[in-house]
């Protein structure tokens, strides 16, 4: 009859159940780093067809802003309209030329009015030291998506005209008007050095999910070797003292 008694060694074997609890454990450690990688595998066919399409999109000859129906983002578009500085309102922006704001006018045309980013000022410039064109523009940009909800760490707070992301309804309904559901980057207009700086869309997109799905995938043959290996010479250790 067996006591459990490691006669051999002198002490008490580990009861079976302990490894089998350790052998799962350590299974769904493998499994957990094979998933991460595929994750990541799935992540890199996502950018990648986003590179495409912005590549496709944004660089391609503009067409006519949609009217209501679907807007693609990163689609390159023109418009016509007559700009509402009276309700232009600045959005936190931090950009590779240093912190700021985004200057958000709406745009009335024909059809439609959109929100447009004129692009980027610094901190300490006001709306009314920007440059404002009047009458009848044409405007060339991207098309972006609405920005609902603030940003992870901040709220967009409408009372104290203080926005942190482009909130297109609460902006609408902040400023009174009925508005597109996007919102168009505008090229750069004007010269040069003239603010609101325009055309600065960030169309580069870094791209690391190879590396990483290689990452968790030698992770995991690592892992799963020093597993077959713990339970090899677990199952060899007693044979080797009976014999």
């Amino acid at each position: 009859m067996s006591t459990g008694i490691d006669t051999e060694g002198g002490g008490k074997r580990r009861p079976f159940w302990v490894d089998a609890v350790i052998l799962a454990l350590a299974f769904g450690v493998f499994v957990t780093m094979v998933r991460l990688g595929n994750w990541q595998m799935d992540r890199l066919a996502w950018k990648l067809d986003l590179i495409e399409q912005v590549e496709t999109r944004a660089f391609g000859p503009p067409v006519a802003a949609p009217i209501k129906g679907a807007a693609p983002e990163y689609q390159r578009v023109t418009m016509q309209g007559v700009f509402r500085h009276d309700l232009s309102l600045r959005i936190k922006a931090v950009t590779e030329i240093g912190p700021g704001s985004w200057v958000m006018t709406p745009i009335e045309g024909a059809e439609q009015t959109v929100w447009v980013n004129r692009g980027f000022v610094p901190p300490q410039m006001r709306l009314d030291e920007i440059n404002r064109p009047e009458g009848l523009q044409e405007i060339t940009g991207l098309i972006r998506s609405d920005q609902p909800g603030g940003t992870l760490l901040e709220q967009n707070l409408p009372d104290r005209d203080r926005w942190v992301s482009a909130d297109l309804a609460l902006m609408s309904a902040d400023r009174g008007i009925e508005a597109a559901g996007y919102y168009i980057d505008a090229a750069h207009q004007g010269a040069a050095a003239d603010w609101p700086r325009g055309g600065m869309t960030q169309l580069d997109f870094r791209n690391t999910h190879l590396s990483y799905a290689l990452t968790w995938y030698a992770m995991a043959v690592l892992f799963f070797g020093a597993m077959a290996y713990v339970i090899w010479d677990r199952v060899r250790a007693p044979k080797e003292r009976t014999s």
